[in-house]
């Protein structure tokens, strides 16, 4: 299970969140599971049902404004309360007073007391989006990805199909590249692929017979990006004879990655086929397919109903005697 520690939020993010230590800076290893987060005004009245000791606990003003309506005794043993379970850390905004407490409790049990002067709601919001980034699922592909008419070309295929040279022919035809030979891809949310490339390697091809080429130099920097939502998989595949390609598009075959299904469409390589333009119609496609317009059904469709005025037309020729 991929987790991060308070040490690698403050690393990471201490600038952007305003954050400070107040407490527990000997237990900065402690681990984040989870982006969301845990209010915990009901444990510090009593209520421990359903209390998400888990997650990271923020106490806002609703909690800190509670606690200042405590007596002393009643204040450290609702502080204890909370505190007795092996929580991550505790983050209080909108740079609130803290209760000095809360400071000496948390500091004997280890547990990270941090502070920021970012309203809460606000803070929520950039600390799951932070926390769920760094522990969504990943994976690596052997390929290219490029933006194409706004639409995430994933191609893939064995080596030396063509791949980079058919990235290139985009990027020259006016797309983005994103990466190529090794695209990694992390998954947002339950649906969203997002795909980017190595760090070190970006926006640079291998071109076998030339070398290592730097897009963004040769082609300026609007002929790159940095990551991009992976729509639909271009797989390239050397022609054979004895395989049954599909002619109308009628079947969709969807493809998974990290539990997540993108359209896939299998491409057939044959020497002077311009893939270029092809992935260029994939991409249109994609388009008008979102705005519901489905070519092969409406096709279909049109092909019915042309077969039916025929036999409508034949009967009745048949059936007339003047």
């Amino acid at each position: 299970m991929r987790t991060v520690t308070v040490k690698e939020l403050l690393s990471e993010r201490r600038r952007d969140l305003h954050l400070e230590v107040l407490a527990g800076e000997g237990s900065l290893e402690r681990q984040i599971s989870t982006g969301d987060i845990s209010r915990p005004g009901l444990a510090l009245s009593g209520y421990m049902g359903y209390y998400l000791w888990e997650r990271v606990q923020i106490i806002g003003i609703t909690e800190t404004g509670y606690l200042e309506t405590l007596a002393p005794d009643q204040r450290r043993q609702a502080i204890g309360r909370i505190t007795s379970f092996d929580l991550p850390c505790i983050i209080v905004t909108k740079n609130l007073p803290v209760q000095p407490d809360l400071i000496a409790v948390a500091g004997e049990r280890g547990i990270p007391v941090l502070r920021t002067d970012i309203d809460t709601t606000d803070f929520i919001h950039r600390f799951s989006s932070y926390v769920d980034n760094k522990l969504a699922p990943t994976t690596t592909v052997h390929g290219a990805l490029v933006d194409v008419y706004g639409v995430g070309l994933l191609f893939t295929g064995e080596s030396g199909i063509g791949k980079s040279e058919c990235a290139l022919d985009l990027v020259e035809r006016g797309h983005r590249l994103v990466a190529d030979d090794v695209v990694f891809i992390k998954r947002r949310g339950l649906s969203v692929l997002i795909g980017y490339g190595n760090q070190m390697l970006q926006h640079h091809m291998e071109i076998r017979g030339v070398g290592i080429i730097d897009l963004a130099t040769l082609f300026g920097i609007r002929a790159v990006r940095m990551r991009k939502r992976i729509e639909v998989e271009v797989r390239l595949k050397r022609w054979s004879d004895d395989e049954d390609y599909d002619r109308l598009g009628l079947d969709e075959k969807p493809t998974t990655i990290l539990g997540v299904e993108i359209p896939l469409v299998t491409v057939p390589v044959v020497p002077g086929k311009n893939i270029s333009v092809v992935a260029e119609v994939i991409a249109m496609n994609f388009l008008l397919k979102i705005y519901g317009y489905r070519t092969p059904e409406e096709f279909n469709r049109r092909l019915q109903e042309s077969m039916q005025k025929k036999f409508e037309s034949a009967r009745y020729e048949d059936e007339d005697t003047e």
